[in-house]
């Protein structure tokens, strides 16, 4: 079927209760993306279901873009097949995607600095009161449901008056999922939330995550940092060069194994032994020694 049928929320309106949690969202099936003769993705599957999260990681060229473009409909599979609810579906453009009920927040976040916390949360989709010419901006009413919804998210934001570009980062990151959350998106894409974040934002945003989640929402963390995806992750989708390394749960692997296939085992006992060499002594040498005699064969 073709997404730019599926009706989504009206202008400033939540919308429809939560998927059942563990219910299966979407499924992706053997989907890949080639670009004349070359394959950046090839053969992935998984599948993203409510009240879950789904890490997808690898390193920078692994095809996490391309995947994450695929399913938020700014690219179109060249094989496999995308499925929402069971049924396959091809996402026609971003807009499409998001009347399905698939956000993406992006990790240069699409805000205006110098505009106030609630006009960014509802920009586009504005609450309006009156008719004709008498219409106007309901500015009280997205002011309360900014503060609310912001709260319900256990972010506590005294004035939503502020510029949203006097926030740090991980607040504006947060900023944005409660407004996915709020505008009633069923799947949550975060494209590497904490990757120019500190320890501390990190981890704010890492429990927006795991709010997102307990919500009842499927979201789907793209990140190269293992050590973020563990903690919130259910699944864990592993790409090495467009192809996929293997799809878990998370009672299927450890924290340490997920970091050495992610790094390549190969790879990691030749950097392991390279700093034996020039540094014996070093700490780093023996964490990383001990995770190449850890790896899964």
């Amino acid at each position: 079927m073709s997404a730019d049928t599926t009706s989504g929320p009206s202008t400033g309106q939540p919308a429809a209760p939560r998927t059942p949690v563990g219910t299966t969202i979407v499924e992706v099936r053997d989907i890949g993306k080639s670009y004349g003769a070359v394959n950046a993705l090839a053969g992935v599957s998984t599948t993203v279901n409510a009240g879950q999260v789904t890490c997808v990681l690898g390193d920078n060229g692994a095809g996490k873009s391309t995947f994450i473009k695929m399913l938020a409909g700014a690219h179109t599979p060249s094989e496999g097949e995308l499925l929402l609810d069971g049924t396959p579906v091809t996402f026609s453009s971003p807009r499409a995607a998001l009347q399905a009920g698939i956000a993406t927040v992006y990790q240069d976040l699409a805000v205006v600095p110098l505009m106030p916390v609630w006009r960014n949360f509802f920009l586009g989709s504005e609450i309006t009161k009156g008719r004709g010419p008498l219409r106007r901006l309901d500015v009280k009413r997205m002011k309360e449901i900014t503060q609310s919804e912001l709260a319900n998210m256990g972010i506590d934001l005294r004035d939503v008056d502020q510029p949203i570009g006097t926030l740090s980062g991980g607040e504006r990151q947060c900023v944005a999922i409660a407004r996915a959350v709020y505008f009633g998106a069923r799947v949550l894409i975060l494209d590497e939330p904490t990757a120019a974040l500190g320890v501390k934002q990190s981890g704010v945003v890492l429990k927006y995550i795991a709010r997102s989640r307990d919500a009842g929402l499927g979201v789907v963390f793209i990140t190269h940092n293992p050590h973020h995806a563990y903690p919130v992750g259910d699944r864990f989708l592993l790409l090495n060069r467009g192809t996929s390394l293997g799809n878990f749960e998370k009672s299927e692997i450890t924290l340490g194994e997920l970091t050495s296939l992610m790094a390549g085992g190969a790879e990691l006992a030749s950097l392991a032994h390279e700093l034996e060499r020039s540094m014996p002594d070093s700490a780093v040498t023996a964490e990383l020694a001990h995770e190449a005699a850890a790896r899964p064969e």
